[in-house]
């Protein structure tokens, strides 16, 4: 029984920088099976459908090693944010040509 504990991205309905602070733990999902008659997928694994929300990391490692699940832990990529003004639009030695 392996999980995956990270920290989910934001939707594309949010914006802003504030930071998303929840950690989810979240089962792998095991190969579902093909039904040969109507080509329906379907599993029997019920885990795929838990998922476990922590404030911080350390809780989400703790409840797995409480539990014995072996987890792998996700550090999130922080996105790289630059500082420009709108001047800069305007400057002389722009890279690229300013064009219409």
């Amino acid at each position: 029984m392996a999980a995956r504990i990270y920290r989910p991205a934001k939707t594309a309905m949010q914006s802003g920088t504030a930071k998303y602070t929840r950690w989810l733990l979240e089962f792998e999902r095991e190969a579902k099976d093909i039904d040969p008659l109507m080509g329906w997928t379907s599993s029997g694994d019920t885990r795929q459908q838990v998922k476990l929300w922590f404030d911080t990391k350390e809780e989400a490692v703790a409840y797995a090693e409480r539990n014995g699940i072996a987890a792998t832990v996700e550090e999130p990529n922080e996105p790289k944010r630059r500082q420009i003004a709108y001047s800069d639009n305007f400057r002389f030695n722009r890279v690229g040509q300013w064009t219409h």
